[in-house]
């Protein structure tokens, strides 16, 4: 068994989210914060060895006041992070134990997340060296120009929207995140890429979301209940075959 240190970044801006009051990742959902849903995936499993949250700076007092006893009680540790996500990233790699064989990362605000697909990515990156969840870009794509016009039509063959987890042996995002220089990445597998190291893709689920706005809030509300129901067969929609294919 392969063990791993899971890193939840949570120091995003939340611009979108349309809340000044709370960012997204700290918003309640179904009575408790969004960050805890996604931590709570993996507290409690037998690879996980360490799990640590990475916050703003702006945020640090404000969340270990009202979350510190949240995070100790399920064991995260919190990281104070930087102005990009790579730089939060890079904090919390500071703080990674050096005797685990991955290190999975995970949007904190990326709260319906299946124990399967968990599973499925840590398997692939476990034999192969690097992997992330994605699903493929079934949509027409424009490419528009400043002004509003359509330069392009995109061909969607090959396309892959990025989810996470994105799962990596340690020596190999230590070393990327060492040689990434100014590179500002969009998210962790870039990093590897940039570096030459190959990373594949496990198919994933549309409906391991990333909380945006408070339409998205309202959709996980939804997505949350099936996550309870065992995995009973084909038809469950978290069913292994249903994604998995």
């Amino acid at each position: 068994m392969k063990t791993l240190a899971v890193i939840l970044p949570a120091a995003g801006k939340s611009t979108r989210f349309g809340d000044r009051s709370v960012k997204k990742q700290f918003a309640l959902l179904d009575g408790r914060p969004v960050w805890v849903h996604s931590a709570e995936r993996f507290v409690g499993r037998e690879d996980v060895r360490q799990i640590v949250l990475v916050v703003a700076p702006e945020d640090e007092e404000y969340f270990r006041e009202k979350f510190g006893s949240t995070a100790a009680l399920l064991g995260v540790e919190v990281v104070v992070g930087g102005a990009e996500r790579c730089h939060s990233v890079e904090q919390a790699l500071k703080k990674i134990r050096r005797d685990v064989d991955l290190v999975c990362i995970h949007d904190a605000a990326r709260p319906c997340l299946a124990s399967t697909w968990i599973d499925k990515v840590i398997e692939v990156a476990g034999e192969k060296g690097a992997a992330i969840l994605a699903v493929p870009v079934t949509q027409t794509i424009k490419r528009v120009s400043s002004d509003g016009k359509i330069e392009t039509t995109v061909p969607r063959t090959g396309l892959w929207e990025a989810q996470t987890p994105q799962v990596f042996r340690l020596d190999w995002i230590l070393d990327a995140y060492a040689r990434r220089g100014n590179f500002i990445p969009t998210d962790d597998a870039q990093v590897l890429e940039q570096a030459g190291y190959p990373v594949y893709v496990v198919p994933g689920s549309p409906l391991n979301i990333k909380i945006a706005t408070r339409d998205d809030l309202r959709l996980a509300e939804q997505i949350l209940p099936l996550l309870r129901r065992p995995v009973t067969g084909p038809g469950h929609p978290f069913a292994e075959d249903q994604f998995w294919r």
